[in-house]
C-alpha cells in the first residue's frame, strides 16, 4: 500500500513538473538573446527600450521596431493593437517567438510607462548594457513617505 501511494506521488509530481516546464516563459534582454539564441518554437519574452527611430507602421494594424539593451537591438514584428504607452525610448516587455531569421515575432506587447513600474528583469539587462537611467530598484522608493499623500 505505502509502495503504491509512493509510486502515484512520484507520477503526480513527474505531471506536474512536465505542466509547468511547458508553461514557463523565459525572459531575455537584447544582449542576452542574441549571445544565446532561443529555440525558434519556444515563446519567450524579449524586454528593454523600444529603439529611438525604428518604429515602422505597415499595413494594417502591423508594425515593426526595435528592441534595445543599449548595447544590442533586436528587430520585432508585431501585427495587432499597440498599447496606448508604446512609444520610442520607453520600457517595452514583448512576448513571441525568435524567428531563424533574427525577427522577433510577437504576439503580445506590453509597454510601461517609466522605470517604476518596469519588470526586473528589464531594469537588470538595462543596468548590465550600462542603459539605465533610474534609480537603483533594490533601494527603495525614491520618494520619501513621509512626504506622500494619502491615496
Amino acid at each position: 500500500m505505502i509502495g503504491s501511494a509512493g509510486a502515484t506521488l512520484a507520477l503526480a509530481a513527474v505531471l506536474i513538473l512536465t505542466a509547468l516546464s511547458q508553461k514557463i516563459t523565459y525572459f531575455y534582454g537584447p544582449s542576452d538573446l542574441l549571445a544565446a539564441g532561443a529555440p525558434p518554437t519556444n515563446a519567450i519574452r524579449l524586454g528593454g527600450l523600444v529603439e529611438e527611430g525604428s518604429v515602422v507602421r505597415g499595413q494594417g494594424l502591423i508594425v515593426q521596431f526595435s528592441v534595445t539593451d543599449g548595447a544590442a537591438s533586436v528587430p520585432v514584428q508585431f501585427d495587432g493593437s499597440l498599447p496606448d504607452l508604446f512609444r520610442e525610448r520607453q520600457g517595452v516587455v514583448t512576448e513571441g517567438v525568435f524567428g531563424s531569421d533574427g525577427i522577433f515575432r510577437a504576439h503580445e506587447v506590453l509597454a510601461k510607462h517609466d522605470e517604476t513600474y518596469m519588470p526586473r528583469e528589464v531594469v537588470e539587462a538595462l543596468q548590465r548594457s550600462g542603459e539605465w537611467r533610474g534609480p537603483n530598484p533594490s533601494d527603495g522608493p525614491s520618494e520619501d513617505p513621509e512626504s506622500a499623500t494619502p491615496e
